[in-house]
């Protein structure tokens, strides 16, 4: 991930964002998820790079690796 994505209480209520900018992580990701190719998304913010975008995927799957999933257990 190189530091590309960072956090700071100062800039977009700390959400993650990519570094030197003010673009969320999740406003990439939902790109990606509503479909958007990666040239679409670098089209839209020509101020960040392929590997910012791959950046993103990457702290995403980390985050959530790091999750611990309990699983819910129905009662009748």
């Amino acid at each position: 991930m190189e530091e590309r994505i960072v956090v700071n209480p100062k800039i977009m209520v700390g959400k993650p964002i990519i570094k030197g900018t003010r673009i969320p992580v999740d406003a990439i990701l939902k790109r990606l998820a509503d479909g958007m190719s990666i040239s679409d998304i670098l089209e839209e913010y020509p101020n960040i790079t392929e590997e910012d975008i791959r950046a993103v995927l990457t702290y995403v799957s980390e985050v959530i690796a790091g999750e611990q999933i309990i699983p819910m257990v129905e009662t009748a």
